[in-house]
């Protein structure tokens, strides 16, 4: 109590100390926050200057995910729009340079390169009609945001903006690389000398004594010859900031036992079981899967993949039960049986012939709600089906109007082919559609209702029919309970308690488990060899402040563990002598190789110098310095160039080649013919070189840009 008082007799003090220490830490945010307030809050990227917004980014790095359905990861989506970004802003800097601007008449004539084809916008006498887009783009801005279809596609007015945006920047893009094209062009000088160095001719005699001569073992590399080399070659050994990892995974696999369990479980369904109901203080019988009458809603009730009405062909049944399966009758139960990572039991419903393809001809009704109904239907369902019964009523009596009729049917694709469409079994099709083309007689006509709208059907061929089967399945996925996953759980605790104290490798060297070393993993990667995509110990891999011999736990997809550690901290510049060592030895190799033959070989003319190295004189005839290569070396251009450096008869010094040491002695030396002129040979020269322009262009102009990547301070 007296403590109590105390407090209560200085508790306006203690109002202003909190006060102030709330204030301090406020303030201490505020000026904390805006030192680190930079760009990379808000701006993904600069380019020359300019910055790409991230909020506008992220934006679209969510429509490509929309978009793709999850066919494409985050990170896939976000170098997407990156590559797509960075490409738009080095490229308008050019334009705004150029002053390069897309005008209404060029706009038009780009549009008309587009559509041009499409029969929206042509007239009577099947040309362009520009009056036809006119009207197109002001009724859908009028509808705006509705749809409505373009070439049998869904359009609406954004995404007809959207369009004529790309088509925008395809025709700026276009004028801009046609400019540079214009200004690159072959020289007559250029064409006389391309002419030459194919035409040039030399023969000539060589030696090579090959860099294999001299065996890797007598060689000694130390690392102060690989540091010298990574020097001398700084650009071959130019890096980013990239970590090293070691991690051990922990799976969450099912156990036997859980799978035993899975079994025993699906077992218990086959049979009808007497259960004692508690409310009704009486036993009574629960019927089984193989007495079930209504089997969809069994199989619904006690699967993880819903229940299929479709027959099956032998084709599509597991090859391993096959002959099993095929031999039972109707409402048979077989199994549990595993396939894949599943428990099955399957019961057989019914067997029938059935076509493996048909052949029919329909017209479609819409209404409004129906898939692909675009906004001209404005049928109810009640109405549809009254038209379409009207149009059953008609060719019912007589099947030759049916082609008069197809101006009623909303599929085009098909009205475009007499309303005829071909399919097989087992293509994917509306459920009643396919059931009653393939369930009924050639010629049967009938009214069926899809998604779509009604359809009038008419069965015209059928083909070849096989014994088909509709199975119901039961279908367990094979998971680890959770007393495995628990066991799981403790077993990755008690490592990570382990190599607390101990060595990372030791630990798992002595528990078994599997060590998983990874190298080189980039600041933006998100993916892990062994592990798929673990965006999160990538991240954390960068975190300020994480070192060499630091370790994190991690949860991954698809259930289960990995404990990972930092080997090694590769900061952005030169690459380290162990990493280099891979390319760099055997370049090393070469040079000590070429010094060594060198310092032992004394002769000066091309025989003794065979002599004296156990090799023999070879010829190589008509070699131009357009294509230097050697018969019998091989690509040797130093080689090539030196021999054309010569005068007929004199033999070169020590040449070192891509493959050995050379001497080579020119023997013949035929200069090509003059030309009168050199016109057609600069023609050539200078196309190859537009031609390049398409490639290189934008890489060059992208390599010369100032870019500034934030991207790793969101993502």
């Amino acid at each position: 109590m007296a403590v109590l008082n105390k407090i209560r007799q200085r508790s306006i003090f203690l109002i202003i100390v909190i006060a102030l220490a709330l204030f301090s830490f406020i303030i201490g945010d505020i000026f904390t926050n805006m030192g680190s307030a930079d760009k990379s809050q808000s701006v993904v990227a600069t380019v020359n200057g300019e910055d790409i917004d991230r909020e506008a980014f992220m934006n679209q790095v969510e429509n490509i995910q929309r978009q793709s359905g999850g066919s494409v990861t985050n990170t896939q989506a976000m170098n997407r729009v990156w590559d797509q970004e960075i490409r738009n802003k080095v490229m308008q800097t050019q334009y705004d340079a150029v002053g390069i601007s897309i005008e209404r008449d060029y706009m038009r004539q780009l549009l008309k390169q587009n559509l041009g084809s499409l029969e929206e916008f042509k007239n009577e006498a099947d040309l362009f009609d520009e009056d036809k887009l006119n009207e197109f783009i002001v009724n859908l801005k009028a509808i705006a945001p509705e749809t409505t279809t373009l070439n049998g596609n869904p359009v609406n007015y954004k995404a007809w903006t959207d369009f004529e945006q790309t088509i925008s920047q395809t025709g700026v893009q276009q004028t801009y690389f046609n400019l540079v094209k214009a200004g690159v062009i072959g020289t007559l000088t250029e064409g006389e000398l391309d002419y030459q160095l194919e035409n040039d001719k030399v023969d000539l005699k060589y030696i090579q004594i090959p860099f294999s001569s001299i065996p890797d073992s007598i060689l000694t590399i130390t690392k102060s010859d690989i540091k010298n080399y990574i020097k001398k070659n700084p650009k071959r050994y130019e890096i980013e900031a990239s970590r090293d990892l070691v991690y051990v995974q922990f799976k969450e696999q099912a156990s036997l036992e859980d799978e035993q369990a899975i079994q025993a479980e699906l077992s218990a369904l086959i049979d009808d079981t007497v259960e004692f109901n508690e409310a009704a203080k009486a036993n009574e019988t629960v019927i089984g899967f193989r007495n079930s009458i209504d089997v969809k809603a069994f199989v619904n009730a006690n699967s993880s993949v819903k229940y299929n009405d479709n027959y099956v062909f032998e084709s599509s049944l597991p090859k391993t039960e096959l002959e099993t399966i095929v031999s039972l009758g109707v409402n048979d139960v077989y199994g549990p049986y595993k396939e894949d990572s599943n428990y099955k039991l399957s019961k057989l419903v019914a067997k029938q012939m059935i076509s493996d393809s048909v052949k029919v001809r329909h017209i479609l009704i819409p209404f409004v709600g129906g898939v692909r109904a675009d906004i001209s239907v404005t049928s109810t369902e009640v109405e549809a089906k009254i038209q379409a019964d009207s149009i059953y009523k008609v060719l019912k009596s007589n099947r030759s109007k049916f082609k008069t009729l197809l101006e009623l049917s909303s599929d085009k694709v098909s009205n475009e082919k007499d309303g005829e469409i071909e399919f097989a079994y087992k293509d994917g099709f509306a459920e009643e559609f396919k059931a009653y083309s393939f369930e009924n007689p050639k010629g049967s006509l009938g009214v069926v209702k899809t998604d779509f709208g009604y359809h009038v059907i008419e069965i015209l061929t059928q083909g070849p029919k096989q014994q088909a089967y509709k199975l119901a399945t039961i279908v367990q996925e094979i998971e680890p309970s959770i007393k495995t996953i628990d066991e799981v759980f403790k077993n990755k605790s008690k490592f990570e308690i382990a190599i607390a104290k101990s060595d990372f490798n030791e630990i798992s060297d002595a528990a078994s488990y599997k060590t998983m070393p990874v190298s080189s993993i980039k600041e933006l990667d998100e993916s892990i060899p062994g592990i798929g995509t673990q965006r999160a110990i990538v991240r954390w891999s960068f975190e300020e402040g994480v070192e060499i011999g630091d370790f994190k736990s991690f949860n991954i997809s698809g259930g289960g563990f990995v404990v990972a550690k930092i080997t090694s901290v590769n900061e952005k510049g030169l690459m380290s002598v162990e990493k280099a060592s891979v390319t760099a030895l055997t370049e090393i190799r070469k040079e000590k190789k070429a010094a060594l033959i060198i310092e032992r070989i004394s002769a000066t003319t091309l025989d003794a110098i065979a002599s004296e190295e156990d090799q023999t004189v070879k010829t190589a005839l008509a070699v131009n310095m357009k294509n230097p290569t050697l018969s019998g070396a091989g690509r040797e251009p130093k080689v090539v160039g030196t021999a054309f450096g010569l005068i007929e008869g004199e033999t070169s010094k020590l040449v070192v080649g891509l493959n050995g040491i050379y001497a080579v002695q020119l023997t013949k030396s035929t200069p090509a013919n003059e030309l009168p002129n050199y016109q057609a040979a600069a023609n050539r020269v200078g196309q190859a070189k537009s031609n390049a322009v398409n490639s290189i262009l934008y890489t060059a102009l992208k390599d010369a840009a100032e870019i500034e990547d934030y991207r790793a301070s969101f993502y």
